[in-house]
């Protein structure tokens, strides 16, 4: 192995991860019996193969030559400091629980859930893919270096044709060994990666005995290329023997042109195949279905392996720098065959790694791509990879894998896909210090492993030191995977994936919103940065859809919780009904696309129940200020599940957890006539409630006629256009100064300015009339609150309408100050105000005479836009409860036949001018 004209990278330097890992806690589909691994074969074998890979016999001097003895301790140093961060990750997570076949798969989807995990898992796939193809090419161009009829070097016996074709010849055929080994078990790859660990510790034994037992000698290099593609004179490097002065000569750096690319070396570059070389530390943690006790062996077995490897590198770092000059280090990097007292075994263990890194490397990515399948996250196209065989070995995984690498072999010389590959392992080992990281962070009390040298400290560490090697080694690689994780988890997002693993972000979510929630002190609060919290209390979700959506709309980013009420007494029942109930109310907010909490009570009473959510819905400073109630009518409720796709459709079967469709768990809409859960009279009594809690109250009515593109997520700028109409006076109370907006008033502007806000809702026009008293001149009041809305930022249109105005019905006279339904009139009179205002609405609404959706001139071409949605002032109840039933009737009337209405009652300041 004198001479060496392979490329630089053409090797496999990458350290290989030999993986054999079942896919289930059991050891795969064999059951128990499946585990037989101990912590020597299964762990200490394979990781120590993947971190020798090739790089021990054909890198040393490489990197000693170039760094110098010193540099290359530094290098050597560090990076071991890298992997022995993510080592003590690799153990605190083994030593967490039972470790289930999947290896670094298994532990970062498991704690960092599918998305990650998936993404990472099939980015090491690929990484072992092509880690295997670049080890096939890497032992093909070394057998060819000493046998192939072009060889250079001195000794060769130059009988193996070259070419492309001939080096893909040999690679499959080296493949198809491979894949036979793998195909048959990972009990013949244990004994294969056994027989192969004693031949690599038999050439290294051999070699360290050959730096004391051989004398000094000159040792030729391979001929140098002179001008016009002639062979300059043979020239010699020499082997001293050990010699002070050699070492002396070889402490600092010499940095040179590496013989085998032409390119010039620096520290970035030597490092990273130093690095490339020894990063194989998951192969042991990647056989966890196959091990007796994974988590005894693999922190056992890895640490052990990290140590013995170390060692050696060390060991050999100083006899080389001891016994060979500069010379021969710089320009012959296979010296280890020159100087051996029998070099053959060199060439056995040079061939040894090799074909143990690509049989490590397929039986992992098999094990991974099985893990992957059994998992479901990629779909049908990983169907093939779940055929297993009797005895657990999933070798329709593996003829996968061999496909895929037979693929890759077609490429021929892997020298830039090297980079990539090793950026693919150290992505997977910054996600597993960032999965212990996470589970530190979130102080979950379940993470509690038995092994306790490591700390949030060297989690972050090492996230950010593997980091930091990516983009060292390969910065277009390193964003490139980044990006490539980043697509992979947005698809898997998509996709959906298992709920019964556990979400680490979950935890930390916990941790961080509840140290925030005790900062949110409610004694801060401040008008400027008010936003609604909406409770809305549901009855029957199924006749409730378009307000569920149009109350997301108007929560600003506010709070938002669905409250509803189960009638019954806890003392009468063998158990609580409510808590089966949240797993059907989720599912609905999922449907609903909403961002809304749920939040279930059960009371003798519906009004009961509504004070008791009041009261204790939300967590501190995040509690519901306004309460949403749909409106006290006769009219039939409709099932708008029926029309809504997403809640007639099930939900996917193969997903894990996968339910019937949501039409299923909710009852029918009560039948015309059937007795209702709530009387009239409790209803006015739960708006009262909430106004004596200081909560701001809306009632909606007709929200289900509602225009489609106006209740969606989408921008409404192209929709049809509409009005949004806000009256800020109290139509039942023309008392007291028609023109006067007071706080509930301007709770309304405020409610109105936030739904324009929303996309759905922007090419909306907002208009906002004034009634003109009849002793008012006009003008005054319109102008006095166009200042307003000036100070408030508020742009709408301002519209003055006299009282009675197309209405049938005089301006009534003045009379006490006071709510209308609390004043001296009489039934007669209050209802033929409540109809004339009712007209006043109706006739300014674009629509005619016939009012709100489905009235005779709805839809008319010359009438103007139509009014999507109404803002009405809404009087407080009456003082007497025996009124609240005829309170009710005016509501009635008010707001008949307008469309779709939400009439209001804010209690509490929400307008600001100051800055």
């Amino acid at each position: 192995m004198a001479s060496e004209s392979s490329p630089l990278l053409a090797y496999r330097l990458l350290g290989e991860e030999g993986a054999a890992f079942s896919a289930n806690g059991a050891g795969g589909p064999g059951g128990p019996s499946a585990r037989k691994l101990s912590t020597f074969l299964g762990v200490v074998v394979p990781t120590v193969l993947s971190m020798f890979s090739i790089v021990v016999f054909l890198r040393i001097g490489f990197v000693v030559g170039h760094a110098g003895l010193l540099q290359a301790l530094a290098m050597l140093l560090v990076a071991y400091f890298i992997l022995v961060l993510t080592v003590l990750s690799v153990c605190a997570i083994a030593t967490n629980g039972a470790v289930q076949g999947g290896g670094a798969y298994f532990m970062i989807s498991r704690t960092l859930g599918p998305e990650v995990g998936g993404s990472i898992g099939l980015m090491f796939y690929l990484a072992n893919v092509c880690g295997c193809a670049v080890s096939l090419l890497g032992l093909v161009e070394a057998v060819l270096d000493v046998f192939g009829a072009d060889a250079t070097g001195s000794g060769g016996l130059r009988v193996l044709p070259q070419g492309y074709g001939w080096s893909l010849l040999y690679g499959s055929l080296l493949l198809g060994l491979v894949g036979g080994v793998c195909t048959l078990g990972a009990g013949l790859y244990a004994r294969a990666s056994f027989l192969t660990f004693l031949l690599v510790s038999g050439s290294l034994a051999s070699v360290l005995v050959s730096f004391v037992a051989v004398g000094p000698r000159d040792i030729p290099l391979p001929p140098r290329p002179g001008p016009n593609g002639s062979s300059l004179p043979p020239w010699f490097g020499h082997f001293t023997g050990f010699n002070s002065s050699t070492l002396k000569d070889n402490l600092g750096a010499g940095y040179a042109e590496d013989y085998t690319t032409g390119a010039m070396m620096t520290f970035a570059s030597v490092f990273a195949v130093l690095f490339n070389g020894c990063t194989g530390i998951m192969a042991g943690a990647n056989m966890s279905g196959e091990l007796k006790d994974p988590s005894r062996a693999i922190p056992l077995g890895t640490i052990i392996a990290v140590a013995y490897t170390f060692f050696i590198y060390i060991l050999l770092f100083f006899l080389s720098s001891f016994t060979c000059d500069r010379t021969l280090l710089q320009k012959d990097y296979g010296f280890f065959r020159a100087i051996s007292l029998w070099p053959p075994l060199v060439l056995i263990g040079i061939y040894a790694t090799s074909l143990s890194a690509s049989m490590s490397s397929l039986i992992g990515a098999s094990r991974i791509l099985h893990a992957l399948a059994r998992d479901d996250l990629f779909g049908v196209i990983l169907a093939p990879a779940k055929v297993v065989s009797r005895g657990g070995n999933p070798w329709g995984a593996v003829l996968y894998s061999w496909g895929l690498v037979q693929l890759v072999l077609l490429a021929g010389k892997l020298n830039t896909l090297a980079a990539v590959v090793t950026v693919f392992y150290l992505v997977a080992y910054a996600a597993v210090d960032l999965s212990c990281l996470s589970l530190e962070w979130a102080s979950a009390p379940n993470f509690r492993p038995t092994f306790s040298l490591f700390s949030w400290h060297t989690c972050l560490l090492g996230v950010a030191s593997c980091l930091l090697m990516m983009f060292l080694i390969s910065p277009g690689a390193a964003g490139g995977s980044l990006l490539l994780m980043g697509l992979l988890s947005a698809l898997l997002t998509a996709r959906g994936g298992p709920s019964s693993w556990g979400y680490v972000s979950q935890a930390l979510l916990f941790h961080q919103v509840r140290k925030y929630l005790l900062r949110l002190d409610v004694r801060k609060d401040h008008v400027k940065f008010w936003r609604p919290q909406l409770l809305l209390l549901v009855g029957n979700p199924r006749g409730a859809l378009p307000l569920l959506r149009l109350a997301n709309q108007l929560k600003k980013g506010g709070l938002y919780v669905l409250g509803h009420v189960t009638l019954g007494d806890l003392d009468s029942l063998p158990s609580d009904p409510v808590q089966p109930q949240y797993g059907a109310w989720l599912s609905l907010v999922d449907r609903a696309q909403v961002k809304a909490f749920v939040d279930l009570t059960l009371s003798p009473s519906v009004r009961q129940g509504a004070q008791h959510l009041l009261r204790i819905s939300g967590l501190g400073g995040m509690k519901p200020n306004t309460l949403v109630l749909g409106f006290y009518d006769d009219t039939p409720p409709q099932d708008h599940f029926l029309a809504d796709p997403a809640f007639s459709e099930p939900v996917d079967s193969t997903r894990e957890g996968g339910s019937p469709a949501l039409s299923t768990l909710f009852p029918p809409p009560r039948a015309p006539g059937s007795p209702r859960a709530l009387s009239p009279q409790d209803y006015v009594a739960t708006v009262a409630d909430a106004l004596k809690m200081n909560k701001n109250v809306v009632l909606a009515r007709a929200c289900g006629d509602l225009p489609p593109e106006r209740l969606s997520r989408g921008s409404g700028g192209t929709s049809q256009l509409h009005h949004v109409d806000v009256w800020p006076l109290n139509l039942l109370r023309p008392r007291g100064g028609p023109g006067y907006v007071d706080v509930c008033g301007l709770f309304l502007l405020q409610m109105a300015t936030i739904l324009g806000m929303v996309p759905a809702w922007h090419s909306a026009r907002l208009r906002i009339f004034l009634c003109l008293g009849p002793r008012e001149a006009p003008g005054a009041a319109e102008g006095r609150l166009r200042a307003l809305l000036s100070k408030l930022r508020i742009r709408a249109e301002v519209q003055e309408v006299v009282w009675g105005e197309g209405a049938g019905a005089p301006a009534p006279e003045e009379e006490e100050e006071g709510d209308f339904v609390n004043s001296g009139l009489g039934d007669t009179e209050a209802e033929a105000l409540a109809r004339s205002a009712n007209a006043l609405v109706r006739a300014q609404q674009g629509r005619g005479t016939g009012g709100g959706p489905g009235g005779p001139e709805a839809g008319r071409d010359d009438v103007g836009p139509a009014t999507a949605l109404t803002f009405l002032y809404l009087p407080r109840p009456p003082a007497d409860p025996a009124r609240y039933p005829h309170y009710l009737a005016l509501l009635e009337t008010l707001s008949h036949d307008l469309g779709p209405t939400l009439l209001i009652h804010g209690v509490t300041p929400v307008t600001c001018t100051d800055l």
